[in-house]
């Protein structure tokens, strides 16, 4: 046991010393180009779906700096936030499962990263939705139908810029995805990795 807390205590102190090693490249300037990805977990939870997926997300665009500290932009990407399942691959089993929620579709919008130090930043962004699910209804009697739809996504996060151009963060994201008794909105956990050109 007091091996455990030594390692538990020695791995913290590590990853207290990240930060430091890097502050000699803190980033000087947060605009230009960027590509993001981002992989986690998504949750259902409406109607005859509750549980949880392996979810991914890829995003680029551009941000404008206004200053040192604040950045907006705007961002076009794609996600998958239904029925992936990587594990099945090791089993022969099928990596998209049938019969569970689907739910995949293109992101556009605006996006801000605001650094609260020269390396810690928080992040936000919103825009319009484009997906397309399958799913069952909510009625007495479910029936899986496929949809299509606009709507709406936002999001927040927050993270560490290692150095102008590369940066990591943990993100909480919610997409809207209703239609026809159908409900397949979801949220999205997940950690992202950045690179700006």
């Amino acid at each position: 046991m007091k091996k455990t807390l030594f390692a538990l205590a020695l791995a913290s102190a590590g990853l207290l010393a990240v930060p430091a090693a890097f502050a000699q490249n803190a980033p000087d300037s947060n605009g230009g180009w960027f590509v993001n990805g981002n992989v986690g977990r998504s949750s259902l939870n409406h109607g005859p779906y509750n549980g949880h997926d392996t979810s991914y997300a890829i995003n680029g665009g551009y941000r404008w700096s206004l200053s040192p500290s604040v950045a907006i932009g705007a961002e076009v990407g794609y996600n998958d936030l239904g029925n992936i399942h990587p594990t099945n691959f090791f089993h022969g089993q099928s990596v998209v499962a049938q019969g569970k929620s689907q739910l995949h579709g293109w992101t556009t919008g605006v996006n801000g990263h605001f650094n609260l130090t020269p390396n810690w930043y928080v992040s936000a962004r919103t825009g319009i939705y484009g997906w397309t699910g399958h799913g069952l209804s909510n009625d007495a009697n479910p029936v899986r139908v496929g949809l299509d739809n606009t709507s709406w996504y936002a999001g927040a996060g927050f993270g560490y810029d290692f150095t102008n151009n590369v940066s990591l963060g943990l993100n909480y994201d919610h997409y809207n995805a209703k239609k026809s008794n159908v409900d397949l909105s979801s949220n999205m956990l997940s950690v992202s990795a950045e690179y700006r050109f």
